[in-house]
């Protein structure tokens, strides 16, 4: 991705709140290439807010610069569903932002939360999870 003018603020480097919405476009491409997009869970009958959501800013964005966004799933027993995330200026490989978003479940017509792993959910991670990997 490039940051784009609309991005940045009078200073000339990115506006702090586009980072969320890095991170939104690291989940949904995620979400993509791991079978686990937002209608994937809806389909399912439920939604996944975000409940709790934090950055860290290391180093500014310019209008321009290349990013490259990382977003790894960190695993979890409780049902919920838990990103990190690194921010990229892809030229120079610079990390310049990093955080975490977290995800529950909740029933798309109730709106009740879930407190045990939707069954897809828990399928979805026997495929996709590496076996060694903790549950």
């Amino acid at each position: 991705m490039k940051v784009r003018f609309n991005e940045v603020d009078s200073l000339g480097i990115a506006w702090h709140g586009h980072y969320v919405k890095y991170f939104e476009d690291g989940r949904e491409a995620f979400g993509q290439e791991h079978g686990l997009g937002y209608l994937d869970v809806y389909r399912n009958g439920l939604v996944i807010p975000i409940v709790s959501l934090s950055c860290n800013y290391r180093k500014p964005l310019q209008y321009g610069d290349s990013i490259l966004i990382e977003t790894t799933y960190v695993d979890s027993p409780a049902a919920k569903i838990q990103f990190d995330y690194k921010v990229y200026e892809q030229r120079e490989h610079t990390l310049v932002a990093e955080g975490t978003t977290t995800q529950v479940f909740l029933d798309a017509e109730t709106r009740t939360l879930l407190l045990n792993s939707p069954e897809f959910f828990e399928n979805w991670k026997k495929r996709v999870l590496p076996a060694n990997s903790p549950s």
